[in-house]
């Protein structure tokens, strides 16, 4: 039989109030401990959670959810809403021999601009034409957006966006 030490930790005493509000979270007192003794665990943390979609599937594009994007020869404004974003598509560069052309995806606080991924081409190449596809996150927090600009009209970025937590965490389950 193992040894068995009570552990006082108000970090952790909060997270476990935090991920299981019915171990605690009322209010009640409980202890946390450690033993010495190997004991199997299972994981429950998605169900306290209250989610049993798996993080993967949770991000999913779906009907009522996804915004798509279409943006070419300018800048358009995406996404202004606070929360964690699915960012989803592709973008497709044509260079019509005049000069460079690029495509750019930039986060925007209302006083400065981030320049969060870019693509390019440039018009000395004997083949100037470029695809490439994108699948990415962000967290926009208050004020600000996700902006796409396209140099010209040969320059397309096309996709979706698709809210996958507000700002707070609290996941957002396709329905």
């Amino acid at each position: 039989m193992g040894q068995e030490y009570f552990i006082n930790n108000q970090e952790l005493e909060n997270k476990v109030r935090d991920l299981l509000p019915s171990q605690g979270g009322a209010g009640a007192g409980f202890d946390l401990s450690a033993s010495t003794q190997i004991i199997p665990i299972i994981d429950l943390t998605e169900s306290a959670e209250g989610s049993n979609v798996r993080a993967d599937l949770q991000s999913a594009l779906y009907f009522g959810g996804a915004t798509v994007f279409n943006v070419s020869n300018g800048t358009t404004t995406v996404i202004n809403t606070t929360g964690y974003w699915r960012v989803f598509g592709s973008i497709s560069l044509m260079g019509n021999g005049s000069g460079d052309e690029n495509a750019q995806i930039l986060l925007n606080d209302g006083a400065s601009t981030k320049n969060i991924y870019e693509a390019f081409v440039s018009a000395n190449t004997g083949n100037p034409f470029s695809f490439q596809n994108f699948d990415f996150t962000v967290f926009l927090g208050a004020g600000e957006s996700l902006q796409m600009i396209s140099s010209n009209t040969q320059v397309f970025l096309q996709g979706s966006v698709r809210q996958i937590a507000d700002i707070d965490g609290n996941l957002v389950t396709p329905s």
